[in-house]
């Protein structure tokens, strides 16, 4: 094409800008913390980043209003379908949703990790812009609307998580974690590409709403379409943590420091959750019938194994990593219902999930210090005695993840459960009860251990004011969502409705 033939104005570039607000201000900061004295590096780090992600938010905010009088409640309830860069860029109500989430995600995240990295001497720069350049990766994948910023966004977050698994140099287990999730993750990066480039030959395009057009034309039954969904489903069932591509979930989550396993297990889920849908509810919405049957499969091995493997585990992170595998299975419930009801409930289930996690791991990191590790289950043993408060938001946790009703688990998981049975699977919702019944034993196992054992560590809990205050207000989250869950479901049925 002449250069002088391309129109400008098609790429719209004022949508992207939150991504170029972040990319600017982690460039900035790249730069920046090289001149800081080592005394304050650390508490300029943890302000600028934070700061820089909040400021993120308002900006995906604003960017999202309608008008310019918009209140934030009218964003997430109007927010208007903007395309940007030539159709491969799209802002829309889901994405704004996604966005605001894992951006707060992320903040939380840093504000948990700095007292547990800073004493191993791991809160650098290198961490916060690894960290801010996942989330510039999982903006992008929400937003994607073509199949190639669909992947440029999942390897710039593959990448980034990668070398922050890596992060600690010194420690021949986190280096064979990420050795594992490198090899793991370019190989379902192959397999993804590879079921792309299928989906290219039956469509003769990567743009999401015109493949989605063909699919749902005569092209639907292409055996060259469905041949590509295959390797499809895979890749997105390794970046899910789904059985049978789950064997790097346990062992990135024990071998990572637990403040980068803190980041893996939130908001690049959320990204996760985005990128499936934009691939399967949209791009091959006409195909749902072929991918229907793999999610099922993928949902019924993954909450088997996930929950009867916990249940035999000593370590919190091994335990927490298989019931995350679990909680996926429980994610494809309401994916594979195919309606827009069902992505719903499932959007309104990663949200949750992601807030419960942060709150688990966040109480990992508040009972580790120099020296310690607090990521065997026993180390919670007597927390009541130590901190009855801090066993409180445990216990809150622990019941929101089993599913326990006040909690906001429970209507995480009603919700699905009620998607996958309009759905006709009224078998699937039985098995996926019973699977919930054998979860909760692990998770009634911490607060028995919590409660009900005598302590064999008596140090106090030391830990900065922001990250305690953050951690209360995360826990009592998924306290009030549990007893106000309708604002937060309405929010998530209008994204979908309005997205597509």
């Amino acid at each position: 094409m002449n250069p002088a033939q391309i129109n400008v104005s098609s790429f719209n570039i004022s949508l992207a800008i939150p991504e170029i607000f972040l990319l600017t201000a982690l460039l900035a900061i790249m730069v920046a913390h090289l001149f800081w004295t080592p005394q304050r590096q650390e508490a300029r780090l943890l302000f600028a980043s934070v700061a820089t992600l909040l400021a993120t938010v308002v900006l995906v905010v604003l960017k999202a209003m309608p008008v310019p009088s918009g209140s934030v409640i009218e964003t997430v309830v109007i927010t208007p379908i903007q395309y940007g860069f030539s159709n491969m860029f799209v802002v829309d109500q889901m994405a704004t949703l996604l966005k605001i989430a894992l951006l707060i995600a992320v903040a939380v995240v840093i504000i948990y990790s700095r007292s547990y990295l800073a004493t191993r001497k791991l809160f650098s720069g290198e961490f916060i812009c690894l960290i801010l350049f996942a989330t510039l990766g999982m903006m992008v994948m929400v937003s994607a609307n073509h199949f190639v910023t669909l992947y440029l966004g999942l390897e710039l977050l593959a990448l980034s998580s990668y070398a922050l698994v890596a992060l600690n140099r010194d420690s021949a287990r986190s280096t064979e974690a990420a050795m594992k999730y490198f090899i793991l993750g370019a190989l379902a990066s192959g397999l993804l590409l590879y079921g792309i480039s299928m989906v290219y030959g039956a469509t003769g395009s990567l743009d999401v709403s015109k493949v989605a057009a063909i699919v749902s034309g005569s092209r639907a039954n292409d055996p060259l379409l469905t041949f590509g969904l295959v390797f499809i489903v895979a890749g997105l069932a390794f970046k899910l943590g789904a059985v049978p591509f789950h064997m790097w979930v346990p062992d990135v989550y024990d071998g990572a420091p637990t403040a980068i396993t803190l980041f893996i297990a939130s908001a690049p889920k959320i990204a996760a959750f985005g990128f499936v849908i934009r691939i399967l509810a949209h791009a091959l919405a006409g195909a749902t019938e072929d991918w229907q049957g793999m999610l099922i499969i993928l949902a019924v091995l993954s909450m088997a194994i996930g929950n009867i493997v916990a249940i035999s585990q000593t370590s919190m992170k091994r335990m927490l990593a298989y019931s995350t595998i679990s909680h996926m299975g429980f994610l494809l419930l309401g994916i594979l219902a195919g309606t827009n009801n069902g992505y719903a409930s499932a959007m309104f289930y990663i949200v949750t999930y992601t807030l419960t996690t942060l709150a688990a791991f966040g109480i990992m990191l508040l009972l580790s210090r120099d020296g310690f590790e607090a990521d065997k289950i026993d180390d919670f043993k007597g927390l009541n005695q130590r901190s009855p408060f801090h066993a409180l938001l445990m216990l809150f946790v622990m019941f929101s993840m089993a599913g326990i009703p006040v909690f906001v688990g429970f209507w995480a998981k009603l919700s699905v459960l009620e998607a996958a049975l309009n759905a006709g699977l009224p078998w699937l919702v039985v098995f996926s009860v019973l699977m919930s019944v054998i979860g909760a034993f692990y998770y009634l196992r911490v607060v028995k251990v919590m409660y009900f054992d005598k302590p064999t560590d008596t140090a106090p809990l030391v830990a900065p004011f922001e990250m305690r205050a953050v951690l209360a207000v995360n826990a009592f989250a998924v306290l009030a969502l549990g007893l106000v869950p309708g604002a937060l479901m309405t929010a998530c049925l209008n994204a979908i409705q309005r997205s597509f």
